[in-house]
This record gives structure tokens, sequence and C-alpha cells, in this order.
């Protein structure tokens, strides 16, 4: 087991302002909060049933105050400017969603943000989508926190095309390099990452430095 890492970038340890912070300075806060709080080494099952020598549980990252304003930061500089809105399948796009919505209205150009149901909601409308709606034909950027085999935004990405909306591209915090990015490019959908596998694995391995 490695030691615990001792010079992150967190702003319980340094005078970063994340809101006026730099891109470069921005990821690497990032990257460190990912290795110190979302990333486990040891032996695991995953949903799938298939066996994984460590775990990632970026909500707990995504769901911290200095995360999300980092993330939602960094994404809100990847959207086209075209971008109507920004969407993902709940739960682990849902603070992803919110925290580039939130940015963006502190710089002055909001963009909202959608959250899509695994299962239609069961009264009411029993929508799939909920959230302000664009109009039919608006581009909508679908966002994930970790991409394994791609499922989960790919099933987003098809209940927003359902509903008429136009989703060419896909962002995701961390690939776990397992078949997402070939999926989404037999789909001809365009895929970025903010993170490989291998660059928090190389991370944790140094010790964070």
């Amino acid at each position: 087991m490695n030691p615990q890492p001792t010079s992150y970038l967190s702003l319980a340890t340094t005078s970063i302002d994340l809101a006026t912070a730099n891109p470069g300075i921005l990821r690497q806060v990032l990257l460190d909060l990912i290795v110190k709080d979302a990333y486990v080494e040891g032996d695991f099952t995953l949903s799938s049933g298939a066996k994984s020598s460590y775990y990632i549980n970026c909500k707990q990252v995504t769901l911290s105050a200095s995360g999300a304003l980092a993330l939602g930061r960094l994404l809100l500089q990847k959207l086209p400017n075209d971008t109507s809105a920004v969407a993902g399948l709940t739960l682990g796009a849902d603070p992803m969603v919110s925290a580039v919505s939130i940015v963006s209205a502190y710089e002055n150009k909001p963009i909202p943000a959608l959250i899509i149901r695994k299962e239609p909601k069961g009264h009411g409308m029993k929508a799939y989508i909920e959230g302000p709606s664009p109009t039919k034909g608006a581009k909508v950027i679908v966002l994930d926190d970790v991409v394994t085999t791609g499922g989960s935004a790919l099933t987003a990405v098809e209940r927003l095309q359902d509903a008429g909306y136009e989703v060419t591209q896909i962002l995701a915090l961390v690939d776990r390099e397992q078949g997402g990015t070939e999926l989404y490019q037999s789909k001809g959908i365009a895929f970025e990452a903010l993170f490989s596998i291998q660059e928090i694995q190389q991370q944790y391995a140094s010790g964070g430095n």
C-alpha cells in the first residue's frame, strides 16, 4: 500500500484561489484531489461483476466544493460556443452538470443543466429528462464522471437524441480505457476525458509528487 501523499494542492493546505486560477493549476488541483480522495487500490468487484485491482469513486471529488469549482471551470472552457445545455445520466453526472451550470452563470454565459433518469418518472409527465428544456435541435453536451465501457453516457446520448436534441460530444472526468473511446467512435461521437486512468495511477504511485 502506498504511503499517504503529502503534497496535494488543496484549499486546505494552500492559498490557491480556484475562482481565478489558470487551467493548468485547476487541472493539477483536480488530479491531486482525485488521487487523494477518489482512487483506492485493492481487490474490488465492480457493478458489472468484473474484478478490479483499483476502485475510483469520483463523487468524493465532484461533490466537494473545491473539486466542483475546479471541474466546472475546466469543463466550461471545453464546451463549444453554441452549447445550449449540459446533461448526464444520474447519478455520477449530477454534480458535474450542476457545477458547469453554476460556473457558467458566474461567467455571464449561463448554460442549463439536464439530468437524465435511468427510468422514466413514475408519475406526471413520466419524463426521462429533468431540467429546463432547450429548443428542439439544440446542441447538448453529455458529461460523465468515469467512463469504462461507455454505456452510461451513451444511454444519456440516446435519450437526448430521442427528445430531439443534437448530441455529438461527450466530456468525462476519467477514462478507465476499457472500451468507451471505441464505442463512441463507432457511434460518431467525439470523446474527451480530463484524465486517463494511467495518469491517475502514475500520480498515485509517485505519492502525489
